[in-house]
């Protein structure tokens, strides 16, 4: 959470809160709650103080609503009174991200947000509800994120194993090659007496070349058993971020 958190509420005003020491964050991790009381906002910010995983907060009123501003947090929050209703869900539904609504049985949105939203009366017991769903959200987004970092790395480490096998497997073709080269230059550079003096510096830097990719191909030899080691480590840390997905 930044410094100071703006709280605006329906009449456009703002409000400063100022929330106390944060105890730690996961990166990405940011929660916007959008409601006409600034009292709720500042209930939920002050008991969130005294989580271990604090998120960063953004304070909105409902006539301040914005798609681009939805879209840029993990978790939307909605407080009991929303005076722009209709127009929040449209943005909400337009952003996709996780939501929750904090609201009276009596008026509670069921039917607008059907599928859109999880619900929490605002009833007895309704802020621990609230900290303990969101808490839950932010940590299976924090997965998701884990896991999604875990398999670009698995598909780059595939993408640099097949490139590897290829030259493993057209080493020895190359070496043929190579010792053909390598062998007519030494041949030639027997003769020097045969061998214009230009001729014979060409050959002669043909032959350093050919030398060259000899100590390069010669380097391919511990290169198979480094691809094995790199793809066990991969597969062990997919595996690894797949249990912890799992787990929650």
């Amino acid at each position: 959470m930044s410094e100071q958190s703006t709280s605006r509420t329906g009449n456009g005003s703002s409000e400063q809160e100022q929330p106390r020491a944060i105890s730690g964050r996961r990166a990405g991790d940011s929660v916007l709650i959008i409601s006409d009381d600034a009292e709720f906002a500042r209930i939920v910010v002050a008991r969130w103080q005294s989580q271990r995983i604090v998120p960063a907060f953004t304070l909105m009123g409902s006539d301040l609503y914005s798609s681009a501003v939805l879209a840029s947090h993990t978790l939307t929050i909605l407080g009991p009174r929303v005076n722009h209703l209709p127009k929040v869900l449209k943005a909400i539904e337009a952003a996709g991200d996780a939501v929750i609504c904090v609201a009276p049985e009596q008026s509670m949105p069921m039917r607008e947000l059907r599928g859109m939203a999880m619900f929490i009366r605002h009833t007895d017991g309704w802020l621990e509800d609230l900290i303990q769903l969101a808490s839950e959200v932010l940590r299976r987004s924090d997965a998701g994120a884990r896991m999604r970092l875990a398999e670009l790395a698995l598909a780059a480490s595939q993408r640099h194993a097949i490139l590897g096998r290829y030259l493993l497997e057209m080493r020895h073709t190359l070496n043929n090659c190579l010792t053909s080269v390598l062998g007519n230059a030494e041949l030639l550079l027997l003769e020097p007496g045969r061998l214009a003096a230009d001729t014979r510096e060409q050959i002669e830097t043909m032959h350093t070349m050919a030398l060259r990719i000899h100590e390069i191909f010669q380097r391919f030899s511990s290169l198979e058993t480094e691809m094995q080691f790199a793809e066990r480590k991969s597969q062990t840390e997919t595996e690894r971020q797949s249990q912890v997905v799992a787990a929650s």
